[in-house]
């Protein structure tokens, strides 16, 4: 039977939500509601759905929705789906503050009401074979580099692409955080657009990220350094280069390539059948709402680490 769908926002991301869901197995897209009228009505022409008069209309004719809506209307429209007793999947970030987040699992706990949260490049195909490979990371260093856009500069760099990487350095050590130290300046914008941070986390693994959208060239790219093993990820290509430390003749050891062989996929869909999959009782890998409030959570963290350092630098 098919789950019967919907979608909150039309905008950059929220098209590319309703492309897929209107062609995926097991699914009806029921409609799809943005208060720009004439945005939405392109959309849905665009992948024959229906256009919603209002969210509370959709919203009584579904058993899911996305929502792809601004993060400010994420807490609201999360909080009323999941009383309605519909399963939730909201972009990234989960909400503006923790705050707003818990009252969404607040709203998620207690049913069978799924709460996920759209980090799409734990999706990635690269990502999920990285993984299940690798264990007991040591040093993980990650670049996440982009040319400037007018696009999401309501929030800075890292709420909008470190966050990202943020949860899969969670994913890949899931010891708590210890201490963080970051800093970041604002560029071409009034928010930070480069930032750079580092964590400890309990596990002993130090995690170096940094994030920036005013680059000429576009680059994502994680290395992680594990006791006996190296590997870097390739976000863009979807590729894992890799090399092993083993036993050689004698005493003595050799290094070896050892290449991680990637299917690639489209990460989008693969998060859309990943949660379409849980609403169905199925246990799949999935971001959940935990997931993305801790995401949120040291992301913040970073935030108010930048906050500070650029406070110095003025005094």
């Amino acid at each position: 039977m098919s789950l019967a769908i919907g979608v909150l926002g039309t905008g950059a991301l929220g098209r590319h939500h309703v492309r897929i869901l209107s062609r995926l197995d097991g699914v009806e897209l029921r409609g799809v509601y943005d208060p720009r009228s004439e945005v939405a009505a392109e959309v849905a022409a665009c992948h024959g759905a229906r256009v919603a008069a209002s969210a509370e209309e959709l919203l009584g004719q579904v058993e899911a929705v996305v929502v792809a809506a601004p993060t400010t209307e994420h807490e609201r429209l999360a909080v009323e789906a999941l009383g309605r007793g519909l399963h939730v999947l909201v972009e990234k970030p989960i909400a503006t503050s923790l705050e707003e987040a818990d009252r969404m699992l607040e709203a998620a706990a207690g049913g069978d009401r799924v709460l996920a949260v759209g980090h799409v490049e734990f999706y990635n195909p690269a990502v999920q074979r990285l993984l299940a490979h690798v264990e007991a990371p040591r040093f993980i260093e990650i670049e996440r580099i982009a040319p400037f856009s007018p696009r999401s500069l309501d929030i800075d760099v890292i709420l909008d692409l470190m966050i990202h990487d943020l949860q899969i350095v969670h994913a890949l050590d899931r010891s708590d955080l210890e201490e963080v130290r970051s800093v970041g300046i604002a560029v071409l914008s009034d928010q930070v657009d480069i930032a750079n941070a580092r964590l400890q986390l309990a596990s002993g693994c130090v995690v170096n990220l940094t994030a920036s959208r005013v680059s000429d060239q576009k680059v994502r790219r994680l290395r992680l350094f594990a006791r006996d093993s190296y590997h870097s990820l390739d976000y863009q290509e979807q590729t894992i280069k890799g090399f092993q430390l083993e036993p050689a003749a004698g005493e003595g050891r050799r290094i070896v390539p050892a290449d991680l062989e990637v299917e690639r996929g489209e990460p989008l869909r693969g998060e859309l059948e990943a949660f379409v999959a849980r609403c169905r009782g199925e246990r799949v890998p999935l971001v959940d709402g935990e997931a993305g409030r801790r995401a949120l959570a040291t992301a913040l963290t970073v935030v108010a680490g930048v906050a500070a350092s650029i406070e110095g630098v003025s005094e």
